[in-house]
């Protein structure tokens, strides 16, 4: 994936993440969004192992099946999404020590107000984070 300034987000996709984080709401969620061409062509929603309202780690078989289809259908893993429970939609000194993937966005959902539900994405490189410009279309 190319660096971003912007990225479209179709509602759908922002929808599933949304609803995840909502069934998952006493502990954190996490998926991964794939695709082609900073355009999402399937979301994986993912188990917690580590079953926390602060923090998350995605089943490694889950991981490697999901790395595997992405690979045979020559799309590009675009995004992690993970859920805060009780904090704002911003990269946790947790978050930012475990980002691996410095050319995805990290999407976050904080459902701290649940009148007001936010989803944040994020570069996170060398420790350093970017926020980019996450528009929902469709």
């Amino acid at each position: 994936m190319k660096t971003v300034d912007l990225f479209n987000l179709d509602k759908k996709y922002a929808d599933e993440m949304l609803a995840h984080a909502v069934s998952e709401a006493l502990n954190e969620c996490c998926g991964i969004l794939a695709g082609i061409n900073n355009n999402v062509v399937k979301l994986y929603r993912t188990t917690n192992t580590e079953r926390s309202p602060s923090k998350y780690k995605i089943n490694s078989q889950e991981m490697f099946s999901i790395y595997k289809e992405i690979s045979e259908n020559r799309w590009e893993l675009l995004g992690v999404y993970h859920s805060h429970v009780h904090t704002e939609a911003y990269p946790s000194p947790t978050d930012v020590k475990s980002a691996l993937l410095p050319e995805s966005i990290y999407f976050i959902i904080s459902l701290r107000d649940p009148e007001r539900v936010v989803i944040r994405g994020f570069l996170i490189k060398k420790g350093k984070i970017t926020e980019i410009e996450l528009r929902i279309t469709g």
